[in-house]
């Protein structure tokens, strides 16, 4: 039987607050309504539909990759008008799945309770039990238990308002049927809108049944309406984020203080993580990797037994096994490491490769620059690599040492095992195996006093 999946993603959100459309904000990396398309990806239907309205074209051309059929709907005059902007293409025979795109924890395994709910003469509608009920659509049951309508909290009256079971506004039927009854759907209540929770009334009307499904947790049904439900969400993301590291073998030192904004697509064995670690993009943490407090990586492939101490920022960067980095140390896009390399406290690596063993510990700045094996950067030394209008490279070879407080102006190369002196700026090649320098001679000045303050 064919699935097609209507996504409803046309709400204003002005609780938001926002210029941004709802379901453009983010929990994790992705948007609310990236989250609700991957589950439906992950459905493998034959059309996804996505209507959306508030803020005209920024959803579909902010997210035009997305593998959907698009359709406005111009004026927001509810739920069940939302649907009429695609029913035309709904074929008879499809089961026909509604999702919400402000509804972003959705699980698979509950949309797969829901859809065999469906047939000529069925529909599934999942529903949650709720300590605080306010807010939600009403499941209305007759005394067997069987569910006659739904009713919209503005129009519920103090009995059906006692109601504890609530509408998710998730449901999925046959493709005959919803067409047949949205275009019987009027606009007699509160809001003056068409509601599609009106055809749950109309079905049992016709001798269908709507057989129910409960989510396994609240979190995964809430929809975001303002901030701090967003914040809400995204703490239960992280949390379920957290969990999925500790069971694949991961030590979190707190989960509740690690944020995992993208994919980890390989994790090693015995990786741990300090606190208020952010990762994001796509990372690979070889076999005891640690990471330590403060520290924010993304996009990055991490060796075996790197150790990467506290308050680091690493992007795109490469890190070979065995090296150390940080603690305060910054590796920018193009940063390829290879093993035991160490970048100390306050270094900075820009679009430079640098061989095994190689160190620069303290205070210095490396960017495009190709440095070989074994190579000693001193204290407070940078690569010039910016003439105000281009970039240029510097080779250092194997071997090289650098003194403490160098400059070197690329374009320019170190030969190998070259000695830079201390405080040198360097122009020229320095040739292989020699010291090169450029310091003024030191001049002592006998008898010379240092100014004083003039007696007022």
């Amino acid at each position: 039987m064919p699935l097609e999946i209507i996504i409803l993603a046309a709400g204003q959100g002005t609780r938001m607050r926002s210029a941004l459309p709802k379901v453009l904000h983010k929990v994790g990396s992705k948007s609310l309504l990236e989250h609700v398309h991957a589950l439906a990806a992950s459905l493998s239907p034959d059309q996804i539909s996505i209507i959306y309205g508030h803020g005209g074209e920024q959803v579909p051309r902010t997210l035009a990759r997305l593998d959907a059929v698009w359709a406005e709907q111009k004026q927001q005059l509810g739920t069940g008008h939302a649907v009429m902007q695609v029913a035309d293409g709904i074929g008879d025979d499809a089961t026909v799945l509604i999702l919400y795109g402000d509804v972003p924890l959705l699980k698979k395994t509950t949309v797969e309770k829901l859809l065999p709910l469906v047939g000529p003469d069925s529909l599934g509608l999942l529903t949650v039990e709720l300590d605080d009920p306010h807010g939600y659509g009403r499941i209305v049951r007759d005394e067997t238990g069987r569910v006659l309508r739904i009713v919209e909290e503005k129009d519920a009256n103090p009995q059906e308002r006692a109601i504890t079971e609530g509408n998710t506004g998730i449901l999925a039927l046959n493709g005959r049927r919803l067409k047949s009854w949205l275009g019987r759907l009027g606009t007699d209540n509160a809001q003056g809108e068409y509601y599609l929770t009106d055809v749950i009334a109309l079905a049992v009307a016709e001798g269908c049944t709507v057989a129910t499904a409960q989510p396994a947790s609240m979190d995964e049904v809430l929809g975001v309406n303002n901030r701090q439900q967003l914040a809400h969400l995204e703490r239960v993301f992280q949390a379920e984020q957290a969990e999925a590291l500790l069971l694949a073998g991961a030590t979190l030192r707190d989960p509740a203080r690690f944020d995992l904004r993208g994919e980890i697509v390989a994790l090693g064995r015995d990786v741990e993580i300090d606190v208020n670690v952010i990762l994001e993009g796509r990372v690979k943490l070889g076999d005891r990797v640690k990471i330590g407090p403060n520290t924010l990586i993304r996009d990055c492939e991490i060796g075996d037994d790197v150790e990467i101490f506290a308050n680091c920022v690493l992007e795109d960067a490469v890190v070979g096994r065995a090296s150390r980095i940080g603690p305060y140390a910054r590796l920018r896009p193009e940063t390829r490491l290879a093993e035991e390399v160490h970048i100390g406290n306050f270094v900075e690596i820009k679009k430079s490769t640098i061989a095994q063993g190689s160190k620069a510990n303290h205070l210095s700045y490396i960017g495009d620059t190709d440095m070989g094996a074994g190579v000693n950067i001193g204290a407070g030394t940078i690569t010039c690599n910016y003439d105000g209008v281009n970039k240029h490279r510097t080779i250092i070879e194997d071997g090289v040492f650098v003194g403490s407080d160098s400059s070197l102006v690329a374009p320019v190369r170190i030969g190998k095992d070259a000695t830079i002196g201390a405080g040198s700026v360097i122009t020229k090649e320095a040739p292989q195996g020699q010291l090169t320098l450029t310091r003024a001679k030191q001049v002592t000045i006998a008898g010379w006093q240092r100014p004083t303050k003039a007696r007022s």
